[in-house]
């Protein structure tokens, strides 16, 4: 029998090295100049891109050295790469005149991008707050995403239960911190950008992010009309009053001022309880205010429009009157209040309590 010995070919040493260092090579991280058109913006980028007096410093020392330091990008399945890092660099080096700029290329999921992206932003010296508040929610998102996809480990349970101390201590903040910036993304655009522009304080924004959308939108007109901002104790108000479906009016006034006026109201609506036709113009008539003014006088202190609050102040009456009155008729508590039909009563009432005014009669009258 022939030995197939002679057939085995050794490789040199040289060889051996050669492919080892290859390996390496191919595992290590290459700086690749990538063309500016093949790189993309990242998917609801939070931080904003701005032509200021820093952005010029930035590309006028692109135009001289170059960029220093690599951007962070990965493969887009729709052709070129997303930037992950490096979005002011890329605007720089467009302005500067460049053609490409040195990136590193990873293959990332959304999450692990997600967090990357927002840690490399988060160092800024100057950071919005709108930008600061969408960069946790981010990141508090992808964390958790993390925490789902793996298996349900007791380890992994806690860290779920820790993201936002996570989110807060990578950033040096506390976890209450990260979760009132985070609040901030509930306001409307409007409001966020008078948080942007200091308008509103940061703590009275917080507040104001618990109302919502539509009230959001009636508080802005409010304060459009006025040219002034609710202040953080206003601002309180504002969300108790909207979390609650029943509510004290007087316990609404936090001054002698605001005391007498909602006094003077209440004398109001009481006089004209049973008045088919009062609404916003009589009692702006009464109390010698001009439309506009009164509407911000209500927004400011009760979070509601005057007609919203007549409203309220009839339903909270009509509840007292089916507990204390029990042989009353609807129709007639209806009449005495001014609501014009027993079927609207009933519709509002509903809308305000979640059960007709014969469902609570016979759940509060013993």
């Amino acid at each position: 029998m022939k030995s197939s010995a002679r057939n085995i070919e050794l490789k040199s040493v040289d060889d051996l090295f050669a492919t080892e260092e290859s390996r390496a090579d191919a595992q290590r991280e290459k700086v690749q100049e990538i063309p500016l058109g093949e790189l993309h913006p990242f998917r609801n980028h939070p931080f904003r891109v701005k032509d200021d007096a820093a952005m010029q410093d930035t590309v006028d020392s692109v135009r001289e050295y170059g960029v220093l330091v690599p951007a962070i990008a990965r493969p887009d399945p729709d052709g070129g790469y997303e930037l992950i890092a490096g979005h002011r660099r890329h605007h720089a080096s467009e302005l500067a005149g460049k053609e490409t700029m040195p990136v590193i290329i990873r293959d990332l999921d959304d999450d692990a991008a997600t967090i990357i992206m927002v840690d490399s932003n988060l160092q800024r010296e100057e950071l919005l707050p709108s930008e600061r508040a969408f960069a946790y929610k981010m990141k508090l998102e992808a964390i958790r995403h993390q925490g789902k996809r793996q298996e349900l480990t007791s380890s992994q349970v806690g860290m779920k239960l820790q993201a936002l101390d996570i989110v807060g201590q990578q950033a040096g903040d506390s976890r209450n911190q990260v979760h009132r910036f985070i609040r901030l993304t509930e306001l409307i655009p409007e409001l966020l950008d008078m948080v942007d522009e200091r308008k509103i304080a940061f703590n009275p924004a917080v507040e104001l992010s618990y109302l919502k959308k539509e009230e959001q939108t009636l508080l802005l007109e409010a304060m459009d009309s006025e040219q002034a901002t609710p202040s953080l104790s206003q601002a309180q108000r504002l969300k108790k009053f909207s979390q609650q479906k029943d509510f004290d009016a007087q316990s609404l006034a936090s001054n002698p001022i605001d005391q007498k006026f909602l006094d003077t109201v209440n004398s109001i609506i009481e006089k004209n309880l049973d008045n088919i036709d009062f609404d916003m113009n009589m009692m702006a008539r009464e109390l010698g205010l001009s439309r506009s003014s009164l509407y911000a006088k209500f927004k400011a202190l009760t979070g509601m429009t005057p007609n919203d609050f007549v409203l309220n102040c009839k339903l909270k009456r009509a509840a007292t009157m089916l507990t204390e009155n029990p042989d009353l008729q609807i129709a007639d508590i209806s009449d005495r209040l001014g609501f014009g039909s027993p079927r609207y009563f009933t519709r509002c009432f509903k809308a305000q309590f979640e059960i007709t005014p014969a469902e609570y009669r016979k759940k509060t009258v013993i």
